[in-house]
């Protein structure tokens, strides 16, 4: 049962993968036999998989029509940032008090990680990322957090990675506004991670302002 649960959990991250860079491109129909010659995986983990990013809203099942990838949607991903802003301070705010020492110093060792990072490798920097939500997200150790954030950040690094504006310049913010962000946690420095969030939640909302074709409108 275990190796089943751990075979379903390697096909979703290979389609999440897959998704969030459009090799399975939004509106694009997809099919059990077709995902089992991608990965390379049977049958039950693929749709263990499928039912997963169908919960997350990264495919969308419809009965006797088939898999399609979801669409990206500008204006369903600021219906998201409404969430996820209050829902990531509140993470922040539980693992700046609740974090293992072991988990603060893994923040900090990513922190420098992402201070250090250069270039254009989209899929190094989106492990990086990965790695920086989940491991906030635990750091808060509350598992229905932990259910409520994970779908809101996957969909969120989708949107962001289709949408970069400039590789380089984004990556480089992006590496210094979760650098802020896992120090302030790790430093056990709450007024640090929260103003860190807020940021990097700011920079999210403008980001997608400028994917609509509009220049920045949050509150300030």
């Amino acid at each position: 049962m275990t190796e089943q649960v751990n075979k379903a959990d390697r096909v979703y991250a290979l389609l999440e993968d897959m998704i969030t860079f459009q090799e399975l491109a939004p509106g694009e129909a997809v099919s059990e036999s077709m995902l089992m010659a991608r990965t390379g995986f049977g049958r039950t983990p693929v749709r263990e998989a499928l039912q997963r990013l169908a919960r997350e809203r990264m495919v969308e099942i419809h009965p006797h029509r088939g898999v399609f990838v979801a669409a990206v949607s500008v204006e369903a991903h600021f219906r998201l940032l409404e969430l996820r802003r209050g829902l990531e301070e509140m993470a922040v705010r539980f693992a700046t008090f609740r974090a293992k020492t072991a988990q603060k110093e893994r923040m900090l060792a990513l922190a420098a990680e992402l201070d250090g990072f250069t270039g254009t490798d989209l899929r190094r920097f989106a492990t990086l990322l990965k790695g920086s939500h989940s491991l906030i997200v635990a750091a808060a150790h509350n598992e229905y957090l932990e259910l409520a954030m994970a779908p809101l950040q996957s969909l969120s690094r989708r949107f962001w990675f289709a949408h970069l504006p400039d590789v380089e310049q984004d990556l480089r913010t992006a590496a210094d506004l979760h650098g802020e962000l896992l120090r302030g946690i790790g430093h056990g420095d709450e007024s640090a991670g929260v103003a860190a969030t807020l940021r990097l939640n700011d920079y999210l909302t403008d980001l997608t302002y400028a994917a609509l074709g509009s220049p920045g409108q949050r509150a300030r």
